[in-house]
């Protein structure tokens, strides 16, 4: 029995902490708000383009500049229509799908490459692991949104090359933040005791050492969630993004811009949804990275306090 409660000791401070996070989460009505924004956002990306169909890129001239509010051409029509008459709550649907996908797929890669190649420039102490941060300096050396600007002008604007553009400028944000973990955790008792028991270095890597630096990784990718998302409205702005007939919120903020005091709506809606979702974003992570610290971790604990 000694042994049974011993092995479920693990599964049950897991589950509390994440209880624990639950409640923090209530407490905080502004994190909680976020999430429950996000939670939304996503479900909407995923499954409102398979619900509305092509209204997103049907055309009606009738409807052409239509403002908001008026319900004139159904619900669809409930924000407007952009100079050609399409529905913009259709299209800040559709839009949502490319421009979340994209940073999504840009965040993932770049922490997948950066937390690979950190582990081992932080593990390792021969040539290599000195190569690998001379080469993330020069990245880091050029403005991010410049390089991006230059390799889609020589490349040309694609989805594929805007995620690997946006990946690589961010990856040394991931390899300098776990270097800077490993270093610190490569000289603790179990990874001594690992190395007596005769692991090999592979397996202290991805066995001892990874776990501990994913939780990390995880926050710092919330944050670059929201910059990404910044980098490529950027991109699509200056029509270097996402290229027609798909679109992102950036490239439908780029045509509204030359009807700024005819139609505003048609930039305003995609620009409050970029503010709202990079804010709800940084909110978030701010949570996260409060949670995961036992230093800061009182914050939360005193909003208990202050609910009584």
């Amino acid at each position: 029995m000694s042994d049974i409660a011993a092995a479920l000791e693990p599964e049950a401070a897991h589950t509390a902490g994440w209880r624990a996070a639950a409640r923090w989460l209530w407490r905080d009505k502004l994190a909680f708000a976020s999430v429950v924004f996000l939670a939304l956002l996503a479900l909407t990306a995923i499954f409102a383009p398979m619900l509305i169909g092509d209204a997103a890129t049907k055309l009606g001239l009738r409807q052409r500049n239509l403002p908001p509010f008026t319900l004139d051409g159904g619900w669809l029509y409930v924000l407007g229509a952009d100079t050609l008459g399409r529905s913009l709550l259709a299209r800040l649907l559709v839009g949502a799908r490319n421009t979340l996908g994209i940073a999504a797929a840009a965040v993932v890669v770049s922490m997948l490459l950066g937390g690979l190649l950190g582990l081992v420039a932080g593990y390792s102490r021969r040539w290599y692991s000195h190569a690998i941060l001379r080469v993330a300096d020069v990245i880091m050396s050029f403005p991010s949104l410049l390089l991006a600007l230059i390799v889609l002008y020589l490349l040309g604007p694609s989805v594929t090359n805007l995620i690997v553009v946006l990946a690589i400028t961010r990856i040394p944000i991931y390899l300098r933040t776990t270097r800077a973990e490993v270093l610190e955790l490569r000289e603790r008792m179990f990874v001594q005791a690992a190395r007596s028991m005769g692991a090999s270095h592979a397996r202290i890597l991805l066995r001892h050492i990874a776990p501990l630096t994913i939780p990390t990784l995880v926050t710092i990718a919330a944050i670059d969630f929201a910059s990404v998302i910044l980098a490529e409205s950027a991109l699509s702005f200056l029509g270097l993004g996402i290229q027609p007939p798909a679109f992102t919120w950036g490239a439908m903020v780029a045509t509204g811009r030359g009807y700024l005091q005819t139609a505003w709506w048609v930039a305003f809606w995609p620009g409050l949804f970029i503010m709202m979702t990079t804010l709800a974003l940084n909110i978030v992570a701010s949570f996260a990275r409060t949670a995961s610290d036992p230093q800061q971790r009182w914050r939360l604990q005193s909003l208990r306090k202050a609910a009584r």
